[in-house]
């Protein structure tokens, strides 16, 4: 895992006109599933980055996994992390949802994105529909809620 500086990643994803989008209850007692789910939609993500939007209540799995790591860093708005292979990606992906943060999540390479809140809504942004259903599929398949009244204003 490496920590990089977001340089105005937050505000570029804000600035881009997602055509779609799918919010799902983020379910907390079965993240590592949920997690797995999504990354498995599509083996060619190499790498994942958490950037974090706001930070709500101390983002005590995140610290952890920092320092699990051997990273240490204050975890504030456009702190931002990147994780490698897919082990990597999912353990960064999980604390990032366990935690009461904010943020988003751009893998590489990018047929979709997910801005995460503390309210436990996930929401899947795709500038196309195949690449937003080859993500909401699976996770409906898998018993994965939606929330069908819930749009995200950016």
């Amino acid at each position: 895992m490496t920590q990089v500086e977001s340089t105005g990643l937050l505000k570029r994803f804000r600035n881009t006109p997602w055509k779609f989008q799918k919010t799902f209850l983020t379910p907390l007692k079965d993240l590592p599933h949920f997690v797995a789910t999504i990354l498995s939609t599509h083996e060619s993500i190499q790498t994942g980055c958490v950037t974090v939007d706001q930070v709500v209540f101390d983002p005590k799995c995140l610290s952890a996994m920092l320092a699990k790591h051997s990273l240490s860093a204050q975890i504030t708005r456009d702190f931002s992390i990147t994780a490698h292979g897919r082990v990597e990606i999912a353990e960064l992906l999980e604390a990032a949802l366990s935690d009461s943060l904010e943020f988003i999540f751009v893998p590489t390479p990018k047929p979709f994105v997910i801005y995460a809140d503390h309210d436990e809504y996930t929401t899947v942004y795709a500038n196309t529909k195949s690449n937003l259903n080859s993500v909401v599929r699976p996770l409906l398949a898998q018993g994965f809620k939606t929330d069908e009244d819930y749009e995200r204003r950016l």
